[in-house]
């Protein structure tokens, strides 16, 4: 099933691969029943709804050789499925959650793919030197509403790099809410994408090209943000 629908959207995985991906389900899966990782569990709906929608996008980008971070990667994805995908890309995974690393690295291990952890907020991550705009791409996949994604992610984008977001079919109307955002933080919105998963979910992908440097006064607190939204 994942070789046939990644196939369908023009990406072609070995037989190598496969088995990477079949592992790494499974491994979570087992890992979920001690801690909660995902409520998908059914192994279509897995297949369809993390692997597929986390490859789909790889149609209109190309991340080899690219250093990427995935913000609030709780399961991995899309970051560890784009690394099965695409070995030669410099992945890191942020997390709020120590724990969650610890399984994503045990996994890790056992499949043999290799990310950096990062345990961190992604609004600490935005302040640090040794994170701040030093990525070719950030994604982030059913975080949080737009105007405040491109808070946490864009300032650890590179001037002319992107911010990747995972989106369901109400992402015209997070782009309206997040016009001052984008001003504000020196994105535009260089690509918009809607696809279909197979099981009928409509989604988007949004490619955010980081155009200038962020203030230094962002991001602010995770409480800021919510209580006043750019």
């Amino acid at each position: 099933m994942l070789n046939d629908g990644a196939a369908a959207c023009g990406i072609s995985l070995s037989a190598e691969q496969c088995r990477q991906f079949q592992q790494y389900m499974e491994q979570l899966l087992e890992w979920n029943t001690k801690i909660n990782l995902t409520a998908i569990t059914e192994p279509e709906a897995f297949v369809q709804k993390h692997f597929l929608d986390s490859l789909y996008p790889l149609q209109w980008i190309s991340l080899s050789g690219q250093r990427c971070i995935d913000v609030g990667t709780g399961a991995g994805f899309p970051g560890i499925p784009l690394k099965l995908a695409v070995p030669d890309m410099r992945l890191t995974l942020l997390d709020g959650l120590q724990k969650r690393l610890c399984v994503l690295e045990d996994i890790s291990r056992n499949i043999k793919v290799d990310f950096n952890s990062l345990h961190a907020r992604a609004e600490e991550a935005g302040k640090n030197v040794d994170q701040r705009e030093q990525y070719n791409f950030a994604f982030a996949r059913a975080v949080a509403p737009l105007p405040v994604l491109c808070e946490y992610c864009l300032p650890l984008v590179k001037v002319g790099g992107s911010f990747c977001a995972w989106k369901g079919p109400a992402a015209q109307e997070e782009l309206a809410d997040a016009q001052n955002a984008l001003q504000v933080l020196g994105g535009k919105l260089e690509r918009a994408e809607q696809y279909t998963l197979p099981d009928g979910s409509e989604r988007t992908f949004l490619q955010i090209r980081h155009e200038k440097h962020c203030p230094a006064s962002y991001p602010r607190t995770t409480k800021k943000m919510k209580k006043n939204p750019l």
